[in-house]
Formats: structure tokens, sequence, C-alpha cells
């Protein structure tokens, strides 16, 4: 506030100066209260409803917030709307620092306010957004309605208005409350009740028993009739392109031991029997992985030119790592499916943090295949030989495991009961 930190000082020994003081934090306070200018930001889903509320359904305008700064310099107003990532967390507490004072924080929806459904198992998300900036109003929900954020925004422009000069702004404190098991601690809590409710009852229902020796209870659960619905008809697709008959003995011309994957054989009854929108699922070795690729890309007869997705799957022993292939022309589609061995000379303390599979990288054919290759490696540890850019890119270099990996523990995470 500056100068005017000193006014009561100056003021309030004058007669009549502190009657003075008050009416200027009653103008001041009025115009703050009805003049809160949020910032541009919205950290996930919830922004979809905070969006909401600045549509003329809700006009937001009413409260004198329809002023959306997209610079937190000009901003007084930080509405947190949605689930904060531990990587998103540095970027908003520069942005809370950058913006002047006064300056408020709202925490709309449940992942805001304590992490959400993300709370157990998870080791990516805040919980809770007062422990990374103080938080002045909370709006639980999921997502909360326009009407609830206007809620908060009352909420908010009450406590604006108990601030004086004589008892200025200053920024709150962090929640630096130890992060704990909830469920367990509420589900040892009840079974503690149910024990001492069943040992008042004890006495009772024995007695009971002794005078009712014959009594049987009346009530029956009613089952509650579904309604049947009438079974809807599968309608076959047209097929689009080769059939996976054609591109399977296509494929056969340039690797032979191919097979086509969760199929008891690759005979053509097998694969005529495939509906036509399923795509043909390659087995292929690791080493004719890339020059598989190469082949059905450049032959004219499937031109499989674009790439779909690049993913993996953790099985207990092994990886498998599928390229999503299609013909942009044609419209066909063929997955490339490689089984990678996991290395077994890794010590089995280190396994969980360690490279335990590499494939060739088919980055030279597919430019597209950079980023999602990079996301293979970052959450699978599948390295890709003669990648231009081998790093991780959602995860920090030191994060410790990959997360998508069945091995995978984290000291943040808190496991929930099943």
């Amino acid at each position: 506030m500056g100068i005017m930190n000193y006014v009561p000082k100056v003021l309030d020994p004058i007669p009549g100066g502190k009657t003075v003081v008050n009416a200027i934090d009653y103008i001041v306070n009025w115009a703050h209260a009805n003049s809160l200018w949020p910032l541009t930001y919205g950290t996930s889903c919830c922004a979809i409803e905070m969006m909401s509320a600045s549509m003329a359904r809700y006009d937001i305008a009413r409260f004198g917030s329809e002023v959306f700064r997209a610079s937190p310099r000009q901003a007084d107003l930080f509405i947190l709307a949605g689930t904060i990532t531990e990587k998103m967390a540095p970027a908003i507490q520069m942005l809370w620092e950058q913006i002047p004072g006064p300056k408020y924080v709202i925490g709309m929806g449940a992942c805001t306010i304590s992490g959400g459904p993300f709370y157990y198992n998870n080791y990516s998300v805040v919980r809770g957004a007062a422990n990374i900036i103080p938080v002045d109003v909370y709006i639980p929900g999921c997502p909360p309605r326009p009407e609830a954020l206007f809620h908060g925004l009352l909420k908010l422009r009450e406590k604006i208005r108990e601030e004086t000069l004589r008892n200025p702004w200053h920024e709150g404190e962090l929640d630096t409350r130890e992060f704990g098991n909830r469920y367990a601690e509420a589900k040892k809590a009840w079974e503690a009740l149910e024990k001492i409710k069943d040992e008042e009852m004890k006495e009772a229902r024995e007695k009971f028993k002794a005078e009712n020796p014959d009594y049987k209870s009346t009530y029956r659960p009613v089952r509650v009739q579904k309604e049947a619905f009438p079974e809807v008809p599968y309608a076959p697709r047209k097929l689009q392109g080769l059939s996976q008959t054609e591109l399977f003995h296509i494929a056969q011309e340039k690797c032979a031991d191919i097979s086509v994957y969760d199929q008891k054989d690759s005979s053509d009854e097998a694969l005529n029997a495939l509906e036509a929108d399923t795509p043909l699922d390659i087995q292929v070795s690791k080493e004719n992985y890339l020059s598989l690729a190469e082949f059905l890309k450049n032959d004219p007869r499937t031109k499989l030119d674009y790439l779909i997705d690049v993913t993996a799957v953790d099985w207990k022993e092994h990886f498998d790592v599928i390229a999503q292939l299609m013909s942009m022309e044609l419209g066909h589609k063929v997955f490339l499916r490689v089984s990678l061995p996991k290395d077994e000379t890794v010590p089995e303390d280190k396994r969980a943090t360690s490279i335990l599979a590499t494939v060739p990288s088919i980055t030279g054919l597919y430019p597209g295949a950079n980023w999602k290759e990079r996301e293979v490696y970052d959450l699978f540890g599948i390295a890709f030989e003669g990648h231009p850019d081998m790093r991780r890119i959602f995860l920090t270099e030191d994060f410790p495991g990959y997360p998508l990996r069945k091995d995978f523990t984290h000291p943040h995470m808190i496991l929930r009961e099943v």
C-alpha cells in the first residue's frame, strides 16, 4: 500500500482523524473488492467452469471481474481452477510472485484443494494448492459450477472489506502439514466405532434372542428389475485399402518370419476372419523392425506414410513396443509390434530405475516419432537406438523411475487399499 500505511499514524491523533481513516478504508476496500482482476490462467478442467462464468449466461462482469488479465503484473486475483501437477507448480509460484500485492488466491475444485481423486496412487499431483502458494478462499466441487465461483468471489470480497489501513493485507502462510493416508485413518476410526457399538448392543441382542427364540426378520431385499434393452447388431464397416491377408503377404515378402499377434496361426483363413476395421497387428523381431517399417512405407502397394503413434506395454518378463502405421491415401492400418526381453543383468535393486530394453528408432522414416519415442523412453524406460534427442519429455532428468512400468514406486505416492 506504500504511503497509505502511514495515514493512520498521521490522522489518528487529530480529532476526527479516525473517522477519516475509516472512510478511506471503506472507499478503498469497496473499490478493490468490486474490481478484482483475475489472471488468465487455468490449471485444469475446472477452468471450463471459470470460462463459463464470464459468458453472458452468468456474466462475471456483475462482480467487476470481467477484466481477465494476460499478465500477472496487471492482475490481483489468481483462480487456481483444477488439478495442479508437480511440474506445473514452479510456474504457478513464479506467476504468484509476479502479481503485485495486495493479491488473492481462490482454490477452485477438489483437485486444487487436496488433490481430489489423485490423492492416492499418484506421484505427479500436488495435494493441495496451499502447499505451494497461500490460498484465501476454497470452492469445493468436481467441478464447481459458476454459481459456486461467484459465491467464492463474494466470500473473498468479505475478506477484503475486513482489511484496514491499521491491519493491512499481508501474504498468507503455506500449508506445511504432512500428507497422511486419510482413507486408512477413517477406516480404522470407523472400525473402532463399530466395535464399541457392537459391544454396547451385545447384551441387548442376547436378551432379545432369549425372549424371542423363533423370531425371523421379515425384511427381504428388493431386487431392482433392470430394463432390458434390445441388442444392437454389429454393423460391419466397409474395408478401406488392402485386406489384412493382402497386407500380411506383402509384409512377408520382406520378412518371412513375421506372425500375427495374439493369433494361434497366421493362415489365410484366420486373417480373413478378422473384421474389416481390425488393424493388422504384426509381430516382428527387433532386427527386422526398422527395415520392415521402411519397406511398408515405401512400397507403392501399402504406402504406410502416416505414423499414428508409438507406444509400449509392460509385461512381466518383456516389453512390447508398438508402432501404429496408416496409409493416408488408401486408408488401411498396420501395427508393428516388437517384443523386447528385459535385461536380466541389471541388479534387482536398480531395475526400477534402469533402462531394461532398447529398440531401433524410426525417426528417420517418420519425423513425428521424435516426441512419441521420447514419451515411451520417459514413461517406460525403453531406449531408442539412433534417436537424435533421447531425453525425457515430461519428467525431469533426475526423476527416479519410469511411471508406466509395473515396478514403479515413488516416495510421494500414498497407496490406497483396494
